[in-house]
């Protein structure tokens, strides 16, 4: 039986990275609008929307709560560690009369309390600031008296304009049933079928995104609208009949010695080594293997790609491959030294390094295609030796009777 260590930070851990998604759900939902901003995480607020130019429009206060049952009463401390940034950013000016304060929480208001009267219908604004005067004045939680103290040296004018800015959406999604109103945004944008992968694809940008924004003080460096709207229009282009989406971590894969280990026996790095290929182009096959294998089952695996389709590629692919190997085994011709073999094969392999045959139209990252050949030489259907064949069976047999 598994169970939590006290010190375990998993709420914590939780109620950042649903900071995440929930800037990215409402960046998603302005777009609409057709709105210009620039959105930020940890500045202002946990999530800050401004007009572009850097005015405060809209701050979010999100608080997470695995037990649904948690409760807005008139202490939470959900309610009053949110006040308490609000009015201490007022009073600091840095938060602008009339910007929006929204706190978002996946607690629930009990009818009649505070954060219900501060609900985006059924507003009752002077019953939230009797409650809250009330509960300041009466409280005896320790947690809560910083906040208590700062909403109590503001002035009852100012306490007013404050509050009448704060909204309250309680009863939230959790940040597992966020996919659901991720997909309702993203509804129009690509097929149904699609929106698993359009979505796994954007927020994978949109979290590299705000590590970047995060790890950075610049101001530059927060997330505009133009940046999100191009991310999504391009991801679109990648999923349209004629393409298929590339994965950026696979654009960027650089490779590591557990993966080339990994592949040190596989048969196509075998057959490189048979035409003594140098040590870097074995290299960057292993890089392009990799690459193509992951990138192809990720396809398979969204449904991008059908079994059918890889199969009239690859039967593409060994064509194309025919034509130049039996052109440059008929320019060989019989009883060929070894040495005049291997430098043939490897202008077979200098072929496969730079040939161009998509498997869509759009699809034209080189590694697809590299590495898919090397799959095929992986699987012994294709080759670079004029005698690769034999030459493989013999050398893996060897490697056999060696043990």
């Amino acid at each position: 039986m598994t169970t939590t260590s006290p010190y375990s930070a998993a709420d914590s851990a939780l109620g950042y990275l649903y900071q995440v998604r929930i800037a990215l759900l409402w960046a998603l939902r302005r777009l609409k609008s057709g709105s210009d901003f620039v959105v930020s995480l940890e500045t202002l607020d946990d999530v800050t929307f401004e007009a572009k130019g850097g005015k405060p429009e809209e701050l979010l206060q999100t608080k997470h709560h695995r037990n649904r049952e948690a409760t807005l009463t008139d202490a939470s401390a959900d309610l009053w560690k949110s006040l308490r940034v609000w009015f201490e950013g007022h009073a600091a000016k840095t938060i602008l009369p009339g910007t929006a304060l929204h706190l978002l929480t996946t607690g629930k208001a009990p009818e009649g309390s505070i954060a219900a009267h501060l609900r985006s219908d059924c507003r009752d604004i002077d019953a939230a600031l009797k409650g809250l005067e009330a509960t300041a004045q009466s409280s005896e939680s320790k947690a809560n008296a910083p906040a208590y103290a700062v909403f109590l040296n503001t002035s009852a004018t100012e306490r007013k304009k404050l509050i009448e800015s704060v909204v309250v959406f309680d009863a939230a999604p959790t940040i597992m049933d966020l996919d659901g109103e991720l997909k309702t945004e993203v509804f129009w944008a690509i097929e149904r079928k699609q929106h698993d992968a359009f979505l796994e694809r954007l927020e994978g940008w949109w979290l590299r995104r705000s590590l970047k924004q995060l790890a950075s003080v610049a101001v530059e460096d927060r997330v505009l609208a133009t940046e999100i709207e191009a991310q999504m229009s391009d991801l679109r282009e990648q999923f349209k009949q004629d393409s298929l989406p590339i994965d950026d971590d696979l654009l960027t894969f650089d490779l590591d010695e557990v993966t080339q280990v990994a592949h040190a026996s596989s048969a196509f790095v075998r057959q490189l080594e048979i035409i003594a290929a140098g040590k870097k182009r074995i290299a960057a096959a292993v890089r392009d293997y990799y690459r193509a294998f992951e990138q192809r089952s990720r396809w398979l695996r969204n449904d991008l790609l059908l079994i059918g389709d890889l199969t009239q590629y690859e039967r593409r692919l060994l064509e194309e491959w025919e034509l130049v190997f039996e052109a440059v085994k008929d320019d060989l011709g019989v009883n060929t030294a070894e040495e005049a073999k291997q430098r043939a094969a490897r202008e077979v392999l200098k072929w496969a390094e730079r040939v161009s045959l998509p498997i869509r139209p759009s699809v034209t990252e080189p590694f697809v295609t590299r590495g898919s050949l090397h799959m095929l030489a992986d699987e012994v259907r294709i080759g670079w030796h004029p005698d690769f064949r034999n030459r493989l069976a013999t050398l893996l047999g060897a490697k056999e009777s060696a043990r």
